[in-house]
């Protein structure tokens, strides 16, 4: 049985700065009973990201999640407004919806019980000899929703802390890439076999380019910049690249333009950003791409590769076969870093994992 104090001191060794703190004891990675407790203190409070506004592009659009366990519905309702909800049915606790898609109404399958894309409970068959029953007291509970900069979060809280103090400064340090105006070109879901934490780490630090992506990404990446000060809920550092960070050596030649509204040394690079708990975004210079992660259980986690580009880039003629270069990127390194992750998941599980110490490329981990 580990002790509570240990499990402090643990994590009070990570705290101090990148240069004197110890990395997060592996059973933080596998452990079932500290995942609970990190569903509980992460993802059922504060904010959580659900990807980009534009997963919802017209009224009736919706998709389902588990957010710390807790089944969410999220739908575009007819005034334009979007909204989420708990995904149990008032009556006996069904999921009314499930997967993604588009609809008129939310009806749960069980007793079809059927609700507005606001929530209100608008059908309830066969309630009429329930004494006292009024379907104004029955709507889908409904979550606090908020959108900046084309990403959308939720947050379980009832009360929960204002998004922009808990994003404080980070819209500053990103302005210029107008991530708001960036349309999603793909989106692409998989699960690994790895904790959640491990996976949004990977993708925040240089550390492991030269030993995992050595003939891909590599010689792509000059040593970042130091990271940003940040008081908010999240980490971000930029490098300059040689050429762009969306592409091959072998295609650089066929790079997209340049966000028009993108200027200066931030057009020379890639910033890497980490919204806590779960959104994972790489700014470069013709667009954005970036990973969701969502913990299923500790050993596993549900994530999605998002790619974004300017409207204008979009509509370019020859644009699916320009961005299918991008995409072989993002894959290649992807399968590379995947294999890696699973191994260090399973040194994580072993009795004898340890508490190292950081490389100076690691400060946003």
């Amino acid at each position: 049985m580990v002790l509570a104090s240990e499990l402090v001191a643990e994590l009070e060794a990570c705290r101090a700065p990148a240069a004197q703190a110890s990395t997060l004891p592996g059973r933080w990675y596998t452990d079932a009973g500290l995942a609970e407790r990190e569903r509980d203190a992460i993802f059922r409070r504060g904010w959580v990201g659900l990807g980009r506004h534009d997963r919802w592009s017209a009224p009736g659009d919706f998709i389902t999640q588990d957010i710390g366990d807790v089944p969410v519905v999220v739908v575009r309702g007819d005034d334009g407004v979007l909204r989420a909800f708990a995904n149990s049915c008032r009556h006996r606790s069904a999921k009314v919806m499930v997967g993604e898609g588009s609809c008129k109404r939310m009806r749960c399958p069980f007793h079809f019980w059927t609700y507005s894309l606001d929530g209100r409970l608008v059908g309830a068959p066969s309630m009429q000899r329930t004494e006292g029953f009024e379907a104004d007291d029955h709507g889908l509970i409904e979550f606090s929703l908020a959108e900046r900069d084309g990403f959308v979060f939720v947050s379980l809280e009832a009360e929960p802390p204002s998004i922009d103090e808990w994003f404080a400064g980070y819209g500053d340090i990103h302005a210029g890439w107008s991530a708001g105006d960036l349309v999603t070109a793909r989106r692409r879901e998989f699960t690994v076999d790895c904790n959640w934490k491990a996976f949004a780490e990977v993708f925040n630090e240089y550390y492991h380019l030269p030993y995992v992506h050595p003939d891909s990404i590599d010689d792509t990446y000059h040593e970042p910049d130091e990271p940003e000060p940040s008081t908010g809920a999240w980490a971000t550092h930029f490098g300059t690249t040689s050429g762009t960070g969306g592409l091959l050596e072998e295609a650089q030649d066929r790079a997209f333009p340049t966000i028009p509204s993108l200027s200066g040394r931030a057009a020379e690079g890639v910033r890497y950003s980490w919204m806590f708990p779960n959104t994972i975004v790489a700014y470069g210079r013709e667009g954005l791409w970036m990973y969701e992660v969502y913990p299923d259980g500790p050993d596993r986690c549900r994530c999605a590769q998002v790619v974004c580009f300017p409207a204008e880039t979009v509509a370019r003629p020859g644009f699916d076969a320009v961005a299918a270069e991008y995409y072989e990127r993002f894959d290649v390194a992807l399968a590379e870093d995947i294999p890696m992750l699973e191994q260090q998941h399973a040194g994580f599980g072993s009795p004898f994992s340890r508490q190292g110490r950081y490389s100076h490329l690691e400060p946003s981990v």
